[in-house]
């Protein structure tokens, strides 16, 4: 999460704004600031949920941390602060679990973790998150009541433990690659035939296999279960109610001994070689959006606590799920110019780079047009912002239609528009753009009734004009800035390049 600060660390973002992305998640998400001599410590953002779980007020919390310290059990709070110093003198990821006291009364577990970043003025900002894990250390308790049960948990929890921190560690992108791992290492932990994931449909009829893994030998059933209609499926429904109203885990200890009302759920499981197995909800901002199972494909005895562990690793993944796709959420919003949705100059600039790496690499060539909407300031005086808000959605509109998959698009600033072209031998930019000039001239713009006259000017730079690849892309988009200049110098509603003008 992007946390803008002043000088003083105060958050700049809406908090209404974080709090709606933030109400659904499962533990509390925050930063955390402390001064570079350690005399403060603040939370310049913390989620409306600690006021739920300790009766603690944002508001507060964002003057002075000291309310989250003094409800840290004695015994733990030591270790706590030991934690924190060390991961701001070393930079290192914060991670560590101590007992909280709750509004009851009563102290829990809870677990933390968090990335530092040093800050211009030598103190030192956290992002992260913490949550509950008295389940998880109930669950321990439970466990080490036998030197046996003792040894699985110690080997379950170590797997968890390096499981979070793969998905804690993960980058965009790697989401996929997580998971099919969890499955792996689950699966051959529980010593089952098969490990999977399964997303639903919004009104739960239809259901899709999106990651799976299977034991040696056992043949994988990923590409026949796409779109898989389940309406059909009487017990199956009252199953998926269950999860959805309850978070109910659904348990088949012997696919043969299903009642007549599931006949057809027996028929399909039996011919797939299924005995018995595990389906787990899984959750993604409140709504169980599918379920994480595991199969058996003989008889066995499974633990008692089975349904326990099995919810512990659905939890970790609905966790991961949910921050991928926050975080994809808020890197779109990054990227993207909130008025007409076309990418942005943070975006562009990454693009163009990999652009210039590959016409280093391998002469791929590509070009640049720059876009200027004519007498744009006139509509804005005359008309007012909003009509001049219409006019640039409707030429991002434009330039999408006329802009191909493979070129990208973004608002350069203002009235500014900028068309990244890749190009091949056969490709004639200055056609491309001549038709995106025509269809901004056969447009029909009109705002609250008033037709509205709009054309634009380009500048199109091509980086075989200059005399070596650059290293940034700067001087490309400079030559374009200024054959642009030269289109308005020429009267307006034209391109220019490096042969000239054209109409």
């Amino acid at each position: 999460m992007h946390i803008q600060q002043d000088g003083d660390g105060a958050e700049q973002n809406s908090p209404d704004f974080y709090n709606k992305l933030t109400a659904s998640l499962p533990g509390i998400i925050y930063t955390y600031w402390l001064s570079a001599d350690g005399s403060e410590h603040r939370y310049p953002y913390i989620s409306r949920r600690v006021t739920d779980w300790f009766g603690l007020e944002p508001k507060a919390l964002q003057k002075s941390a000291d309310a989250v310290f003094g409800i840290i059990h004695p015994d733990d709070l030591a270790g706590v602060g030991e934690s924190i110093q060390a991961s701001a003198r070393n930079l290192t990821t914060w991670k560590h679990g101590a007992r909280l006291r709750l509004t009851s009364g009563e102290y829990q577990w809870f677990e933390g973790h968090s990335i530092p970043e040093r800050q211009s003025d030598g103190s030192t900002l956290w992002y992260g998150q913490f949550h509950n894990i008295q389940q998880y250390k109930e669950l321990e308790q439970t466990l080490r009541e036998s030197e046996a049960e003792h040894s699985y948990q110690a080997g379950f929890q170590k797997l968890i433990a390096n499981l979070s921190k793969e998905f804690i560690n993960l980058h965009f992108g790697t989401i996929d690659e997580c998971i099919n791992e969890l499955l792996k290492k689950i699966g051959q932990f529980f010593g089952v035939d098969r490990a999977y994931l399964f997303t639903f449909s919004d009104n739960y009829q239809f259901m899709a296999n999106t990651h799976e893994w299977v034991s040696p030998g056992v043949s994988a059933l990923l590409d026949r279960q796409q779109s898989v209609y389940i309406g059909c499926y009487q017990w199956w429904q009252q199953q998926i109610g269950g999860m959805v109203s309850h978070n109910k885990v659904v348990f088949i200890p012997d696919a043969s001994e299903l009642p007549d009302i599931a006949a057809g759920e027996r028929e399909l499981l039996e011919r797939r070689g299924v005995c018995s197995m595990f389906a787990v909800p899984v959750k993604v901002r409140g709504r169980v959006t599918g379920f994480f199972g595991v199969d058996s494909l003989r008889q066995r005895r499974w633990r008692e606590d089975q349904g326990d562990l099995l919810i512990i690793v659905s939890g970790l993944l609905s966790g991961a799920l949910e921050r991928h796709n926050l975080e994809q959420k808020l890197l779109s919003q990054s990227i993207r110019d909130p008025l007409t949705g076309l990418h942005n100059r943070r975006y562009l600039m990454p693009r163009l780079y990999e652009m210039l790496g590959r016409a280093s690499r391998s002469q791929e060539t590509f070009a640049i047009a720059m876009f200027d909407i004519d007498h744009f300031k006139q509509i804005n005086d005359t008309l007012g912002h909003l009509a001049g808000d219409y006019v640039l959605t409707e030429i991002a509109g434009i330039l999408e239609q006329q802009t191909r998959g493979m070129d990208v698009v973004a608002r350069f600033g203002g009235e500014e528009f900028v068309v990244a072209y890749s190009l091949e031998q056969s490709d004639d930019v200055g056609r491309m753009v001549a038709r995106i000039l025509q269809a901004v001239r056969d447009h029909d713009f009109e705002f609250e009734g008033t037709p509205i006259e709009v054309t634009v000017s380009a500048g199109i730079a091509a980086v075989t004009e200059l005399p070596r690849i650059p290293s940034s892309p700067d001087p490309v988009i400079g030559k374009a800035d200024r054959y642009l200049y030269l289109a308005k110098q020429a009267g307006r509603d034209c391109f220019v390049d490096a042969s000239g003008t054209y109409r």
